[in-house]
């Protein structure tokens, strides 16, 4: 039976998503008992964004960076080398990928802030033939974790890099204000970098092998990177005022810096992702967890989030040139691409994963106290 919830936009699309008495969902639930708490933007957070901006300076003494920041010409990491910059008085290195689908827009958030903050950027490359070899295996696997390529460039790059040129400390724009409600596992928020499913997906689609492409397996950043050589990743934007609107007009206001329609839209295979291939060949809609985000930190309405869900972000003649543009950029015809749209759909559990590790790793921290956001 369909329910939804009557505080958030979160449904049972999750199969998982469990409901009070009073039909609040346990995203709500969670963000009351366990974010909410634990979230200081006030005083508090000056105390601790203060720390955190000594602590690192005082590492980066004699460096030429105290910190990097992997920057997508998006919001959240615009926001966060921003601040870095401009209210913790850091020397961070933006550290870019190009993994071969940014929009133009993207492009010029990230030229625009750079030039603004007087910052040194750096752009990694991903090899294209590559990356687009890895991105049809995955489609072809029939999974719904489609961006996990992107994801697997971008994070093992930015770690790979900061290990080489011993920076320790990683500035990140993930946040509470406009991510504290997660996307379910089933939606394709699978938890991390896993190098088992990559290399199986891999083996049975890919045509070339992956001789430069970056993979890093999330355990060996979490554990090894983090537990053993000491770095650090710190998440400022949880300790200053950051409400999505008023950071947005900030960002235009100071540097020219554009918004985008919606989050994620500075990659132009996240946007197909999220807009066209998931919602139309799995029935999940992650803007509904963006949404439900912005519903329980009150920057916005249940029925604004209501009214917005019921229609596509982008329209039909768009979405249709998109799906003919990211057909021809991977080398299929569109009918090849259609084709694989059809295909049986699968999930991880078809493939050779170490889920269950990765999944005690992230419930290990939630007992720690170290995450405070709902995984699942």
């Amino acid at each position: 039976m369909y329910r939804i919830c009557s505080r958030c936009i979160m449904d049972t699309s999750d199969p998982n998503i469990r409901f009070d008495d009073h039909g609040h969902c346990d995203y709500c639930n969670n963000f009351d008992a366990t974010i909410k708490p634990n979230w200081h933007t006030g005083p508090e957070g000056e105390r601790q964004l203060a720390q955190m901006a000594d602590a690192i300076r005082q590492a980066g003494k004699g460096k030429d960076f105290d910190c990097i920041i992997g920057l997508s010409g998006g919001l959240d990491s615009s926001y966060a080398a921003y601040v870095a910059k401009e209210k913790m008085g850091l020397r961070p290195l933006l550290f870019h990928v190009d993994a071969g689908w940014n929009t133009d827009q993207a492009v010029g958030n990230i030229e625009k802030l750079v030039d603004g903050l007087g910052l040194d950027l750096y752009t990694e490359v991903i090899n294209w033939e590559e990356m687009k070899d890895l991105q049809v295996a995955f489609l072809k696997s029939g999974i719904p974790d489609q961006d996990l390529p992107q994801d697997a460039s971008f994070f093992s790059s930015l770690y790979k890099f900061a290990r080489q040129y011993k920076i320790k400390h990683v500035i990140t724009g993930s946040n509470f204000s406009t991510e504290c409600c997660r996307e379910p596992e089933e939606w394709g928020g699978y938890l991390g970098i896993d190098t088992l499913l990559f290399n199986d997906i891999h083996r049975r689609f890919g045509k070339r092998p992956l001789e430069t492409f970056p993979l890093k397996d999330i355990l060996v950043y979490k554990l090894y990177y983090q537990k053993i050589l000491g770095m650090k990743v710190h998440h400022p934007l949880n300790l200053v005022p950051f409400v999505k609107k008023e950071a947005e007009d900030e960002l235009s206001r100071r540097f020219g810096w554009q918004r985008f329609q919606h989050k994620h839209h500075e990659s132009r295979f996240t946007r197909f992702y999220e807009d066209y291939w998931l919602p139309r060949r799995f029935g999940y809609h992650k803007r509904r967890a963006h949404f439900s985000s912005l519903i329980m930190t009150g920057q916005m309405t249940r029925e604004a989030a209501l009214d917005r869900i019921s229609r596509p972000e982008m329209d039909e003649h768009f979405l249709k040139q998109e799906f003919e543009y990211v057909a021809h950029k991977l080398d299929l015809s569109v009918e090849e691409l259609q084709q694989i749209f059809e295909l049986p759909k699968k999930t991880y559990r078809d493939y050779r994963n170490k889920r269950w590790m990765i999944g005690f790793g992230a419930n290990a921290m939630r007992w720690l106290g170290l995450e405070k956001r709902y995984f699942r």
